[in-house]
C-alpha cells in the first residue's frame, strides 16, 4: 500500500533542515523577526523553525508552531526542551485552513513547503493572513516540483518519471509558481519574490531527497514506465554518479509580503 501522498519523515526533514539552511536564515530575515514578537509557523514539523525564531524573539516574545502530525508536534516539544526554549515556544495541533487564533495576532507568520501538500492552498494563505496583525509580514516558501530536472541520456524516461513525480507524489506540485498570485490576491503589499535554484551532485543524497525509490516503484506499478526503461535510467545515472558527473536540479519560490 502506498505512503499518505506527499508523507516525508522526520529523517527526510532533518535532510532537508540541513540543505536549506541558508534560504530559511533568509525567511527568517523577511519576517523582519525582532524581540518580543509573537511568530507563528504554520507546519511547523519537528520544530526546525519555531526553535531558531524562539532564540529570535527572546523571553518576551512567543513562537507557536502548528501541524497535523502529532509525532511531529511531540518531537518538536522536545527539541524546545532540550534548546531551553519551551517556556514561549508553544506547539499545537491544527489545520492550516482554519487557525485557532484571533485575527491580528502575530507580528510576522511563516510556511516551508506545506503549499505543496495542500489540494487547495488559498485557506491556508488566508488564514495565514487574517493572524497576522497589520504591517505584519508573511512569507511562504516552496517548491515549484515541475522544474526538476537531471541530466541523464534517457531523457524520454526521465520526462516521465518528472511528470508522475508532480502529479501524484504531491497533492499541489507546482505550489512555488502559485505564490506570487496568491499574496496579491490575498492584498499583500510590498510582495517580493525570490527564486532559489538548488542542485545535487551526490546521487545517494538526490535519490533521498527526490523520494525517487518511491517515485520509481509507483511509476513502476501505475505502468508509467517499464521494468526496462528503469534499468536504462538507473544504469544511467549509476555511471554518473561512478564517473562523478551526476547532477540534478530543482528551484523553489520565496515569497515574502506585509499586511496593509
Amino acid at each position: 500500500m502506498s505512503q499518505l501522498k506527499g508523507y516525508v519523515d522526520q529523517k527526510y526533514l532533518q535532510a532537508a533542515r540541513h540543505l536549506l539552511a541558508p534560504i530559511k536564515q533568509r525567511t527568517y530575515e523577511l519576517m523582519r523577526v525582532e524581540p518580543g514578537q509573537r511568530v507563528l509557523d504554520v507546519g511547523c514539523g519537528p520544530g526546525t523553525d519555531t526553535v531558531p525564531l524562539a532564540v529570535r524573539v527572546g523571553a518576551a516574545g512567543r513562537v507557536v508552531g502548528v501541524d497535523t502530525d502529532a509525532a511531529m508536534l511531540a518531537e518538536a516539544d522536545r527539541h524546545a526542551a532540550r534548546e531551553g526554549v519551551s517556556a514561549w515556544t508553544e506547539h499545537r495541533h491544527a489545520d492550516a485552513a482554519a487557525l485557532p487564533f484571533d485575527s491580528n495576532l502575530f507580528d510576522a507568520c511563516r510556511s516551508e513547503r506545506l503549499f505543496q501538500h495542500l489540494q487547495n492552498p488559498e485557506p491556508a494563505m488566508a488564514e495565514m493572513v487574517r493572524v497576522t496583525r497589520p504591517g505584519g509580514w508573511v512569507v511562504v516558501l516552496d517548491t515549484d516540483h515541475g522544474t526538476w530536472s537531471t541530466d541523464t541520456p534517457e531523457s524520454a524516461v526521465e520526462r516521465k518519471l518528472a511528470d508522475f513525480r508532480v502529479r501524484r507524489m504531491f497533492h499541489n506540485g507546482f505550489a512555488g509558481r502559485q505564490l506570487r498570485r496568491l499574496f496579491a490576491q490575498h492584498g499583500l503589499a510590498e510582495i517580493s519574490i525570490e527564486i532559489v535554484a538548488g542542485y545535487f551532485d551526490n546521487y545517494a543524497f538526490w535519490r533521498l531527497m527526490s523520494v525517487m525509490d518511491r517515485v520509481e516503484a509507483e511509476a513502476l506499478a501505475a505502468g508509467v514506465v517499464t521494468a526496462d526503461e528503469l534499468a536504462r535510467w538507473r544504469a544511467g545515472l549509476e555511471q554518473a554518479d561512478a564517473a562523478g558527473v551526476f547532477f540534478g536540479s530543482e528551484s523553489l519560490t520565496l515569497a515574502a509580503g506585509r499586511k496593509a
